[in-house]
């Protein structure tokens, strides 16, 4: 695919004021940019209800085209899916004393059934449960208790269920998208007849995840197992994707357990196999979350607000018209139209290319910086001059925000597929640059981590040190340096060099590597 960049040389209206939509910049205080950028692009925003937040009708729209392009992979996998009650017997959830330690922290608890009002008028909980109720931190149990009914032979095997819902985690701090006590994902579960077949599925769902968010959300990831400390609550294997932001911190974009049968003997699923024994099925769970869009905000957008690669932008054209007199309205209002009965006609990765026309009476300027910060991919502008010369001026999203082209409305038909795809190439190159620049391979001791660290902690405005991939002992007790630190093992890349060396944090031999960073 040639480069088209070299159309946005030209400039309408001379030299433009050169500013910024978002205050303060990434380098002035990210953390603050990121609130800035959701709030300018009217993403989400807190919720009444402490540490949770609403995805308000645009923040959404992310979340639903991330739900329908993925939900359409796992059914093409075989996946189908079900939903499943919000609330788990405490019973069942302590049956898996591993798992129940790992969320006992975390988990919100409904104990009683009713309200009445006290003697000072004051509604009073009344009528406690005879067993209380855990609200969904994750699902293992709840579906497990189906599993052990539906699954009865060999023959019902493999089960691979999924279901989109939100799940709630009693979290101290937390941040719009990464960390909030209530959060939406989609939670995959599977049961089989043996461990292969199992570990061979929990892979299949990995590569899944790690194609769909390198190939559709263009996220800088590297790929990789979690190490025994860090692995879900009654795992016996974690594999994760770990993404790096633009202040070089790591997010866990989505995980695929392979758990073994500790939940089948937990929640006795078992089945007849071909020899007509009885033995315990072996399950999995795998899950991606709205910390996706967290992610994709934090790993692409610049100064100017959000930007979206092409793919799973939920719009992908917006059409502002500029009329400068009332006089004119109904002539630009529909060439606006043709414009978009045209776009509407295109396809661009396999779907129609989603397009609108902001026809609000505002001043044209206004509807450019709003179509700026929400991140649109592209923009065309056209007025009474463009509609008499035959043409519409288009801007990028991945260009300098003050870079136009003009062109005829043929030529615009012709080439938007490969400038969608241009930019979809632009962000996922600069991710992978990104990625490479920022991982360190030359930090060995403990002493060269702490001075990279130094002065660095979480609740600092500027950026994050850097990935440090080095050998590693395998020894969890180890990790205590790390923790003052405030780092983490981020996982075992899968493409190990197979190089012995000395562990960073003891000195001692090493065969394996592992990324260490800071993390959301």
């Amino acid at each position: 695919m040639s480069s088209l960049s070299s159309l946005w040389t030209q400039k309408r209206g001379g030299n433009e004021s050169q500013r910024n939509a978002i205050s303060p910049t990434r380098q002035e205080d990210f953390p603050q940019w990121y609130q800035q950028v959701i709030k300018e692009a009217d993403l989400a925003e807190n919720s009444g209800v402490r540490g949770c937040m609403v995805l308000k009708p645009d923040g959404y729209a992310i979340w639903e085209a991330i739900q329908g392009q993925f939900d359409a992979l796992m059914k093409a996998a075989g996946v189908k899916n079900a939903a499943f009650p919000i609330f788990i017997p405490l019973e069942f959830f302590q049956r898996e004393a591993q798992h129940a330690e790992g969320f006992a922290t975390e988990v919100a608890v409904v104990t009683h059934k009713r309200l009445e009002k006290d003697a000072n008028g004051i509604l009073q909980p009344t009528s406690k449960l005879e067993e209380p109720l855990i609200v969904r931190p994750t699902s293992e149990m709840i579906i497990g208790d189906s599993m052990a009914r539906w699954i009865q032979s060999h023959r019902d095997l493999p089960l691979r269920l999924n279901q989109w819902c939100s799940v709630v985690r009693m979290e101290m701090r937390t941040r719009l998208f990464l960390r909030t006590t209530e959060f939406w994902w989609q939670e995959g579960h599977s049961a089989h007849a043996s461990a292969p077949d199992a570990q061979n599925w929990v892979q299949q769902m990995f590569d899944l995840y790690h194609t769909f968010i390198t190939n559709t959300l263009a996220l800088p990831v590297v790929p990789g197992e979690k190490i025994e400390s860090e692995r879900f609550a009654g795992a016996e294997r974690t594999y994760t994707v770990e993404a790096m932001m633009q202040d070089r911190k790591a997010l866990q974009a989505a995980t695929s357990h392979y758990l073994g049968q500790n939940f089948a003997k937990a929640m006795n699923i078992q089945f007849q196999n071909s020899e007509g024994s009885m033995e315990h099925a072996y399950t999995t769970s795998w899950g991606m979350s709205t910390r996706i869009v967290g992610g994709l905000i934090m790993a692409h957008s610049d100064d100017d607000g959000l930007r979206l690669p092409p793919r799973i932008a939920p719009l992908q054209v917006m059409i502002l018209p500029v009329i400068p007199k009332d006089e004119v309205r109904g002539e630009v209002l529909e060439y606006a139209a043709k414009v978009k009965s045209a776009i509407q006609a295109l396809t661009y990765n396999g779907r129609p290319i989603t397009v609108q026309v902001d026809d609000r009476d505002m001043r044209g300027g206004e509807k450019n910086w709003e179509a700026v910060k929400k991140g649109y991919p592209i923009r065309i502008e056209l007025g009474p001059k463009d509609i008499a010369q035959g043409q519409v001026v288009v801007s990028r999203r991945d260009l300098p925000t003050g870079a136009k082209a003009f062109m005829s409305l043929e030529q615009l038909i012709d080439l938007l597929p490969q400038i969608l795809e241009e930019q979809q190439v632009n962000y996922t190159e600069n991710g992978k640059r990104h990625l490479s620049e920022n991982t360190r391979t030359d930090v060995r001791s403990l002493d060269e981590l702490k001075q990279l660290f130094s002065g660095n902690d979480d609740e600092e405005k500027g950026m994050q040190g850097a990935w440090v991939r080095a050998p590693w002992s395998g020894d969890d007790s180890t990790l205590d340096a790390l923790k003052e630190l405030k780092l983490t093992v981020r996982c075992l890349p899968l493409d190990q060099s197979g190089e012995t060396g000395t562990c960073i944090l003891t000195g001692k031999p090493a065969s394996q590597e592992v990324i260490i960073a800071k993390a959301y």
